[in-house]
């Protein structure tokens, strides 16, 4: 073998190992990708496809249904009917960050009057409700009113530090006026340092048997860490029944909390 042949040996498997190492850079990422909660794979230590244990996305079968306690329609004024769901979440930590549902409301013989569609959040361990104002009913009384969610929806892992955290607390409640022209007033504070946007407050009016027998809310753009702020809630007619017990349960989306 000649001297320029062993030389020419020599630069073609020089440059074979260059492009070699070259097309191990290019593939090996892709032949050797590692597992993210976002790769549309169950890989790593996940329990689905993207979610149980290392992902913030719990799986479909780890996580308990959202509970329908009741649901029901109450008069604003003839033909205008205010509806709330009061629903329960048993999975503690986890939440959701938005849920399709669909309101039913029918009459006696459970012939469909109308229905209203929405999306709500879920906030993580307890009780909350869905209110939908101003159902147009015309000249017909809503006797079923039924809710359900479209969709399944996704559960979010929250820490438990961040919903020790995140706390709003109500005091002072009081109704007035009850068979003229009621007013309910509250007292609600911001137990965090932080400022909690969009929050919605709903009042529900109990009888002495534990029915609810109507309900308001107000809303809130912003509360600020820290904060008391007071609120009233009113009804244009008078309440039918007695009130013995009432309920004011404020609520907010936690992913929409900014952390500073």
């Amino acid at each position: 073998m000649t001297w320029a042949l062993k030389r020419q040996i020599i630069y073609l498997l020089i440059l074979t190992g260059f492009v070699s190492l070259f097309a191990f850079m290019i593939l090996y990422p892709k032949l050797h990708t590692i597992p993210t909660c976002t790769d549309g794979k169950q890989n790593g230590q996940e329990e689905g496809v993207d979610c149980g244990t290392g992902c913030a996305t719990v799986c479909p079968f780890q996580a308990d249904v959202i509970k329908v306690i009741w649901t029901r329609s109450f008069k604003v004024v003839d033909g205008r009917y205010n509806a709330v769901a009061y629903l329960q979440n048993k999975n503690t930590n986890d939440a959701v960050y938005r849920v399709h549902y669909k309101f039913r409301f029918a009459d006696k013989d459970n012939i469909l009057i109308n229905f209203r569609e929405g999306d709500t959040y879920v906030p993580a361990g307890g009780n909350f409700v869905v209110f939908e104002p101003a159902i147009d009913t015309g000249n017909t009384v809503p006797v079923f009113t039924t809710i359900e969610f479209t969709q399944q929806p996704t559960w979010i892992k929250i820490s438990p530090d961040v919903l020790k955290e995140l706390s709003i607390s109500t005091s002072n409640i009081t109704l007035a006026n009850e068979k003229t022209s009621p007013i309910l007033s509250v007292l609600l504070k911001n137990n965090s340092l932080f400022q909690i946007p969009g929050v919605k407050v709903v009042a529900i009016l109990y009888d002495k048997s534990g029915n609810a027998i109507n309900a308001s809310s107000t809303y809130l753009d912003t509360l600020d860490g820290g904060a008391f702020v007071p609120l009233t809630f009113t009804w244009p007619e008078p309440i039918v029944g007695d009130v013995v017990a009432k309920e004011v349960m404020p609520m907010f989306d936690i992913f929409s909390v900014k952390f500073n």
